[in-house]
């Protein structure tokens, strides 16, 4: 089956490591275009390439300010990454708990 567009799925959209960086950035406020860029290493033009892809898929927001473009999280997009992560939640969970059991037997027969 082909892989959704990344424009049109968020799950392709975060995969891109400089998103995600892109993502965290925003997490600490709102920031212009150039400060992403900046901030990130990246040229003005990737920068507002990845940030358009984020805006379509959700995960941003944007808003002129003068002649800049300002930029802000919307992680509300992230919703169905953290359904999906989340069902792994019991996975994780029930290691733990194993791994807490055989500790405690650890300890029991020293």
């Amino acid at each position: 089956m082909a892989r959704a567009a990344t424009t049109s799925d968020v799950f392709n959209a975060i995969a891109e490591p400089q998103r995600r960086e892109i993502l965290v950035l925003l997490r600490g406020g709102d920031a212009p275009v150039s400060e992403v860029a900046q901030r990130l290493g990246l040229s003005q033009p990737g920068a507002s390439k990845h940030l358009r892809v984020l805006r379509e898929v959700g995960l941003v927001r944007d808003r002129k300010a003068g002649k800049q473009r300002v930029y802000g999280l919307d992680a509300g997009g992230l919703r169905p990454v953290h359904e999906w992560s989340g069902g792994f939640a019991r996975f994780w969970n029930e290691g733990f708990d194993r791994l807490d059991e055989y500790v405690r037997h650890l300890d029991q027969t020293k």
